[in-house]
């Protein structure tokens, strides 16, 4: 079974997992890629808002196709393209985070009941587990490891969340002056 986390997982992060329609052949298992590669969506043509799609089968968030005004400024498109690379970064971050600890739990709980003498799989069948006190030690383990690359990307997701913050307010200005220099022309006429 770890196995199989670790290649799908290695299949989906070589995809890249970025922003790409299934309906316009971006992704999908005749490319080679794990059907979440992209959104698996497609807004309509006409669409003028932001869509976001269903949750990553890897990642767990939930893509956005974000909408491209035909005028869009060049500050809006400064701010579209971070919102676009954050959520690429976030994505990239949060697959190989949840394999890896897919992978890990797997192995963990092979070794408890290879030590235990016991088989993955119960005689009925089902899946064989650890009781809460022995994956509570896994899950303690696993975030003591991890707790140097958790600091990093919540360091790296608020200096990301204030630059896109600080785009929005200067998006926001440049709306409100373009309106009232639009209003000043029209009422002049």
């Amino acid at each position: 079974m770890a196995a199989a986390v670790r290649a799908a997982g290695a299949r989906h992060l070589a995809g890249g997992g970025g922003r790409r329609c299934l309906c316009s052949g971006g992704g999908g298992p005749a490319a080679g890629r794990p059907e979440s590669g992209g959104p698996g969506f497609c807004p309509p043509a006409h669409s003028r808002s932001d869509w976001i799609g269903p949750p990553d089968r890897y990642s767990n968030l939930r893509p956005i196709i974000f909408h491209v005004p035909p005028n869009e400024s060049l500050l809006e498109r400064r701010l579209r393209e971070a919102r676009q690379e954050t959520q690429l970064w976030n994505q990239r971050f949060w697959a190989r985070q949840n394999v890896s600890f897919q992978q890990e739990k797997e192995e963990f709980i092979y070794s408890r009941l290879k030590a235990k003498g016991l088989k993955t799989r119960a005689e009925t069948g089902q899946k064989a587990t650890l009781n809460a006190e022995e994956m509570a030690d896994f899950y303690k383990d696993f975030l003591s490891k991890n707790f140097r690359k958790h600091m990093h990307y919540n360091r790296d997701w608020y200096k990301r969340n204030f630059t896109i913050t600080f785009l929005m307010g200067q998006v926001a200005l440049e709306r409100a002056l373009r309106w009232l220099r639009w209003k000043k022309k029209n009422i002049g006429n």
